[in-house]
């Protein structure tokens, strides 16, 4: 088949879009205090490593999960603001309900970053696909002060390349009939879905881009790939197989993951023990948000030269209560331990994720013993809801008081800024904006 034959020749029987927020924490930093637009900023101070880069810093060498110290060697004009969590959470709840107000499907694949499917609805906003997604950009950008780049196409694989394509205050959009000028303009590693062992198995066996990919027959990479890469074959087509998941936040679909970095780094077991455990509050928390059970847990403890130490173990029954777990959790966490070895991160992973609804009881499980354990957990949070977030948990976490205290430590303005009737725990759903005058 010749390369420069086109591999549809439809425009947008589906118009699937990709929103991607361009250096979101940073971003949001800047919306919030102006005085920091074109200078180079990073967010992370707490962590001591990277978490977002502003472009500014990116032109000067300055990317995500780079310690603070070498970031401060390559820009020494580097401004590093510890990372507002709260913040970025209602500006993304903002930006999602913008893209809301033009489509009902809409999936958010994470904080920064969702889907749409905007099928049909040119008669509804007068307007071309094209105009629809231009609109959206522009409102989130008039808004909120940020910008992202988005992408347009027939299906979410699609979408997600165009959307990476241009950035920031990208957009890409790509009918049918431009399908292959985009894949044989990407590579294999450039695709979602494809990762470095994928990548390196297509090279071997002579393929460079994505157009090289779907020029093979189906068969061919299912052969190879499996059902992913059959599904694949048939998104880099334009052919939807992967469908917007519409539905507020959306339940995590594989699993939930809670870390958080600790400075200094700490050898005291009941210390690093308390942060895991802060860590399974949340993530399990999360979980009962979403009305699911994890059926497996993961432990991961990092070192202070960032190896690490993991366990994974399989519940007996799925379950949604952390103090159900803890027994578990307390053991993976006495395997994984090192004693006299620092570790600067803790990281609870929940798996094996099912709807509450699909429990099926066991003729030998204490029954009591859980209805008891799930009263005290619906307690639990019924306080949290109402007192704030961490009013109440588990004992082991009071050893987190015990840390000392750290340059790294410094709390987002917006914490010390509260409102009339705020607290540390109850607080307004607004962030705080910095006015020049």
């Amino acid at each position: 088949m010749d390369r420069d034959e086109p591999i549809s020749i439809d425009g947008f029987p589906r118009a699937i879009l990709h929103m991607d927020a361009d250096a979101f924490f940073a971003a949001v930093e800047e919306a919030l205090d102006p005085s920091l637009r074109g200078k180079p900023v990073v967010t992370g101070q707490e962590r001591g490593i990277i978490a977002c880069a502003n472009y500014e810093a990116k032109a000067r060498g300055v990317k995500r999960g780079i310690p603070l110290f070498q970031a401060k060697k390559l820009c020494p004009g580097l401004v590093i603001v510890p990372s507002d969590y709260e913040a970025y959470g209602l500006y993304s709840r903002r930006m999602f309900n913008i893209l809301r107000e033009f489509t009902p499907d809409v999936e958010e694949y994470s904080i920064d970053e969702a889907f749409a499917d905007i099928t049909g609805l040119r008669r509804v906003h007068g307007a071309s696909y094209e105009e629809i997604a231009l609109r959206i950009q522009a409102r989130i950008e008039k808004e909120l002060g940020i910008t992202v780049s988005i992408g347009l196409s027939l299906s979410k694989a699609l979408a997600k390349l165009c959307s990476k394509f241009r950035k920031p205050r990208g957009f890409t959009a790509v009918c049918g009939r431009h399908i292959h000028l985009l894949l044989g303009k990407t590579p294999l590693e450039k695709v979602w879905g494809f990762g470095p062992n994928t990548s390196e198995l297509l090279r071997k066996n002579g393929l460079k881009t994505a157009l090289d990919y779907v020029r093979r027959p189906e068969a061919w990479a299912a052969r190879l790939l499996h059902k992913p890469g059959r599904e694949l074959w048939n998104e880099l087509r334009g052919v939807p197989v992967w469908k917007v998941q519409a539905g507020g936040s959306g339940a995590p679909r594989y699993s939930v993951i809670s870390s958080k970095t600790f400075t200094p780094a700490s050898s005291d077991g009941a210390f690093v023990y308390g942060r895991l455990v802060r860590n399974a509050e949340a993530a399990f928390a999360r979980i009962r948000r979403n009305r699911l059970r994890a059926g497996c847990l993961g432990v991961v403890l990092r070192r202070q030269d960032f190896s690490h130490d993991g366990v994974e173990a399989r519940l007996s029954r799925a379950t949604s209560s952390v103090m159900e777990a803890m027994p578990a959790i307390r053991k993976m966490f006495e395997d994984a331990y090192r004693p006299d070895t620092p570790y600067r991160s803790t990281l609870m992973l929940l798996g094996g994720l099912e709807n509450e609804g699909a429990e099926q009881m066991d003729f030998f499980e204490d029954r009591p013993r859980i209805e008891n354990l799930r009263r005290a957990t619906d307690a639990v949070d019924e306080i949290n809801r109402r007192f704030g977030r961490m009013a109440i948990g588990s004992g082991a976490m009071l050893d987190i008081a015990r840390a000392p205290e750290s340059d790294r430590e410094e709390a987002p303005v917006r914490r010390g800024l509260l409102m009339g009737g705020e607290d540390a725990c109850r607080r307004l759903g607004i962030p705080r904006w910095t006015m020049i005058v």
